[in-house]
């Protein structure tokens, strides 16, 4: 169950909650990482059930899971999503700090902040990397897992390390979006539009450079396979020529292509989408009570 935090304020006044009509709370929540301040602006609900925890991806927000709360198949269940530090309505005093391990240790002070034990995951792009490793970390904690479109080899970067080899990987980065808002690719344009107000160039080199090392180095696709608990992969039709997920599907890992959409499937094709998360966790969304 979620719980409250007597230290957590909410972004109106400290100390108190401000609800929604749909009983979802906002907050602001201080917090220290690796020595570092931190505030993470976090949206939840609470309920009977294990949340379900959202990450964003990279040059996005936790608003890309808010239509959880108008979806029937989601009525009522527990859930928190939050901005990363250095992305979105969330502050960071160091932003030369921030990398994956960084917003891995922030997930899990988010978690204990938040009195959240056990929970299903959902992470996108980088905030699908970030899920794998917390799960991975922390395996007892996750009860399932949906990755969408994370990080799991090298070829996952190809622009991140396109941009890591400017000097200035985060003006390298936001002219290619720019220029591509036109691309046949969905969501692109959408994506450029937003990217200036939802990450912070100062963030952007240490991520890109922890991603590229991870995703080379870091045995990414074993760590998923080894998770004990229910997965799914996520992906856009126009990335169905990942080359691992025939490893994936041989692996236990349930496959779920959405139709005309790409790397952002909650940006072109949110029904689909939302539709497949709904069937997966409807199969593994089983109130805590019934679990003891």
């Amino acid at each position: 169950m979620l719980t409250g935090h007597s230290a957590a304020r909410t972004c109106e006044e400290p100390g108190t909650a401000m609800p929604s009509a749909a009983g979802v709370s906002h907050e602001l929540l201080p917090l220290r990482v690796r020595g570092v301040n931190v505030e993470v602006a976090a949206v939840r609900r609470e309920g009977a059930d294990a949340p379900i925890v959202f990450l964003h991806g990279f040059g996005t927000s936790k608003e890309d899971y808010l239509d959880v709360t108008q979806r029937h198949e989601f009525a009522g269940r527990a859930f928190l999503a939050y901005d990363a530090p250095g992305s979105g309505a969330s502050d960071c005093a160091d932003l030369a700090a921030v990398d994956i391990p960084f917003l891995v240790d922030a997930a899990f002070a988010v978690l204990d902040r938040a009195g959240i034990d056990r929970f299903h995951l959902v992470g996108h792009s980088t905030g699908g990397l970030t899920a794998l490793l917390l799960a991975h970390r922390a395996p007892r904690r996750v009860l399932s897992f949906v990755n969408v479109m994370g990080v799991l080899a090298p070829e996952d970067c190809v622009l991140s390390r396109q941009a890591l080899a400017h000097p200035d990987p985060a003006e390298f980065f936001f002219g290619l979006a720019e220029r591509n808002r036109a691309a046949a690719h969905h969501g692109s344009g959408l994506y450029a539009a937003g990217l200036p107000h939802k990450i912070r160039r100062g963030a952007v080199a240490g991520l890109f450079r922890s991603m590229v090392e991870l995703a080379d180095h870091g045995d990414l696709i074993a760590k998923f396979l080894s998770l004990p608990c229910p997965r799914m992969y996520l992906y856009g039709e126009q990335c169905a020529a990942l080359s691992y997920l025939p490893t994936l599907d041989a692996n236990g890992v349930e496959l779920a292509e959405i139709p005309h959409s790409g790397h952002l499937p909650m940006y072109s094709n949110p029904v689909a989408m939302w539709r497949r998360l709904g069937d997966f966790l409807a199969r593994q969304l089983i109130p805590m009570a019934r679990r003891w």
